[in-house]
């Protein structure tokens, strides 16, 4: 079964908004077994998003339309999809009324143009939305299906996996059962990943074995396999497993929605120690990674920003000359410890850029670890990217630190 993916917007053509849909759509599609071929963009403009969902319907089984379902003028996928079955919209008074109920538990009037998201194409039906205003659509056109989901990625990612999935392998007449696993690691690049397991995934069948860069989720090893039942995918994919993790050993942290934070936290938690991070070039990036974990309180103490130098020597006690070095990095640890009361202190100062600072090139970042009745540790890594990313690779850099040093201690 092939399956395409049509995005809508003018603002992905302009580059003001990226289309991480479409990649999460091919995704998921490719972990159930589902073949996808074409991803296009279209501005919103009713002709030649007629255009291409024609000419895409040609090709394929069904085509996932995104975006183009909000309330305003030039939301016009409704329109578009009416035209290729060349039928009429018309208003469904019962979706008419949960979107007024939706506006009214916030306490809040329907506007009149939010009727629109209750018009479906005569023939069509509509995809439940239960956290959003925008109902999907279903069309069947000579055959075939078009599905459509609003923009909005978590309101997607739900309708696509309750709803569109399940029909269209209903609709393939697949009667296995897919599952996947992601492993995630952090300390190696994705070549030197392929090249430890490279012997594995050249003799793969059952399960497959994928490589997926997530940023600052680091480097994932996606294992999907397919069975009769649940549990004979979940068996194949738990042999597997057990394999790559003695190849890949530390470098693994995690699996599926488990992040580096969870790690770390959790290797924390095991010893009943708690935390204190104090932060540089990151500026409090660490600490809002932290706590966005559930339970963080337990554990995390708190985050020191200190950006500026004055700060670094005046709350941390920095005596090091220079801001970006070894020296300054364990003091910085040292001083979350004291100042946050923690049983252990992080600290990462390095140079984010554009520029260069204290004679250090770009990306160059300084980590320390300072745990209880300890010496304190310090390592330093030349991290790749733009501003953005060095910030997020060091927080990611540090964590992992701290996580591979504490699993040391077992």
């Amino acid at each position: 079964m092939r399956v395409d993916v049509l995005a809508i917007g003018t603002e992905l053509l302009l580059g003001q908004i990226v289309d991480t849909n479409s990649s999460w759509i091919g995704e998921t599609l490719a972990a159930v077994g589902i073949d996808t071929m074409e991803h296009r963009k279209v501005g919103d403009n009713l002709g030649r998003m007629t255009t291409a969902l024609a000419e895409m319907l040609e090709k394929s089984d069904s085509v996932i339309v995104c975006g183009g379902l909000g309330p305003t003028q030039d939301d016009v996928t409704r329109e578009a999809i009416a035209a290729v079955m060349g039928v009429e919209l018309e208003l469904h008074e019962d979706l008419a009324e949960t979107i007024r109920a939706m506006f009214g538990s916030r306490f809040r009037d329907m506007p009149l143009n939010n009727l629109r998201q209750a018009e479906i194409p005569v023939g069509a039906s509509a995809i439940p939305n239960p956290i959003g205003t925008a109902p999907g659509v279903r069309a069947e056109i000579d055959g075939k299906v078009v599905y459509a989901v609003p923009g909005v990625p978590y309101e997607m990612q739900l309708m696509v996996n309750e709803q569109i999935l399940p029909d269209l392998l209903a609709r393939s007449g697949e009667s296995a059962v897919i599952v996947s696993r992601s492993l995630k690691t952090w300390g190696q690049s994705e070549s030197g990943l392929a090249e430890m397991i490279a012997h594995r995934v050249d003799a793969q069948t059952n399960p497959t074995i994928a490589f997926l860069a997530r940023g600052i989720e680091g480097l994932v090893v996606r294992l999907t396999a397919k069975a009769t039942s649940e549990a004979e995918a979940e068996a194949l994919i738990a042999e597997e497993e057990i394999v790559l993790r003695e190849i890949l050993g530390g470098l693994v942290f995690g699996i599926d929605d488990e992040t580096i934070e969870h790690a770390a936290l959790h290797a924390l938690e095991t010893r009943g120690w708690t935390l204190g991070v104090a932060e540089s070039l990151t500026a409090g990036l660490i600490g809002s990674r932290i706590g966005a974990v559930p339970g963080a309180s337990r554990t995390f103490r708190g985050s020191i920003a200190s950006y500026a130098t004055d700060v670094k020597r005046s709350v941390l006690g920095v005596e090091a000359e220079s801001v970006v070095s070894e020296e300054c990095a364990i003091e910085m640890a040292i001083g979350a410890q004291r100042v946050l009361g923690a049983d252990v202190g992080i600290a990462a100062t390095g140079v984010a850029g554009p520029d260069e600072q204290d004679g250090q090139p770009v990306g160059t970042v300084w980590f320390a670890i300072a745990l209880p009745d300890r010496e304190p540790e310090a390592f330093t890594a030349r991290l790749p990217g733009d501003r953005e990313r060095v910030r997020q690779f060091a927080a990611i850099s540090l964590l992992n630190g701290l996580r591979q040093r504490l699993d040391s201690l077992a």
